[in-house]
């Protein structure tokens, strides 16, 4: 059964589809079964994993909106080792269309219930606003990971997020958690940075991640090659940063559930890359 992660944050800009894109690439380097969906109308988490969202012929729109099989629109990543469910600019004529719909925001969380036993993880790459689109991605999901740049405005926009979070756990989904707090775009050597960390940890304890992503070129150039970094640049601090993300995850993941699941050689370099990828 699939653990399903919706990846989000109502401010733009914050490094969220890079994550999205790039976990999903990490993750299914340590053999884990894992389908991306795209719900920003954008599509840029479907063209940073190397598909044209001018060409599909199906995408979440025919999901949301028509009911189609997730399993019949899901397209593989090239050469990437995941699945995605892409996105184009029809989906910004969904919300239009579910707004009189009964169980509106129930629709992803019904799709994803059919494949919910082809996959290990499902992430959820968001819009940056609170729409449908991103209420039906809380609806469906079991965590929330929460990238944000160690910034002022982004403490402020992180207070709002957590109202909108508790809101859908108490109206729509109890069993939403908040997975993780991910610094990005992470400099160090900025007091402001240091100073909104400890604001992080201060407030958060074990939500805030141990890992950060540094400003990486390699990272920002990844997604102009439709590849995520990991299969752009595998030695990149980008590249390390998110497989140690992806070990981070994994090791929460058992430590939740008590399930000690198989460790790959994959997975033994994500652990590898925890180490030196940390503030």
């Amino acid at each position: 059964m699939a653990t399903i992660f919706a990846i989000t944050n109502q401010k733009g800009g914050v490094g969220k589809t890079t994550t999205t894109v790039n976990l999903a690439a990490s993750l299914a380097a340590t053999k884990r079964r894992i389908l991306l969906i795209d719900l920003d109308p954008q599509g840029n988490a479907t063209m940073g994993c190397g598909i044209d969202k001018n060409s599909v012929e199906f995408s979440i729109y025919d999901v949301l909106v028509d009911g189609r099989a997730i399993a019949d629109t899901a397209l593989p990543a090239p050469d990437s080792g995941f699945d995605v469910l892409p996105a184009n600019q029809d989906l910004t004529a969904a919300e239009v269309e579910l707004i009189n719909e009964i169980g509106r925001e129930f629709r992803l969380r019904e799709a994803v219930a059919a494949v919910a036993d082809s996959y290990d993880y499902v992430l959820i790459d968001c819009p940056p606003s609170l729409n449908m689109l991103t209420v039906n991605a809380l609806a469906a999901a079991d965590g929330v990971i929460i990238p944000m740049q160690c910034e002022y405005y982004a403490l402020e926009g992180l207070s709002a997020l957590l109202n909108t979070i508790n809101r859908v756990t108490q109206l729509i989904n109890p069993k939403l958690r908040i997975e993780g707090i991910l610094r990005t775009m992470f400099d160090g050597r900025n007091s402001l940075t240091n100073h909104v960390t400890d604001e992080l940890r201060t407030h958060f304890g074990n939500d805030l991640y141990s890992t950060v992503i540094p400003r990486n070129v390699r990272l920002a150039e990844a997604p102009s090659h439709g590849l995520p970094v990991l299969h752009y640049d595998k030695q990149s601090k980008g590249a390390l940063a998110y497989l140690a993300l992806a070990g981070e995850l994994l090791r929460r993941e058992r430590a939740r559930t008590g399930i000690d699941t198989p460790v790959s050689g994959d997975e033994l370099e994500t652990a590898q890359a925890s180490e030196e990828i940390s503030d």
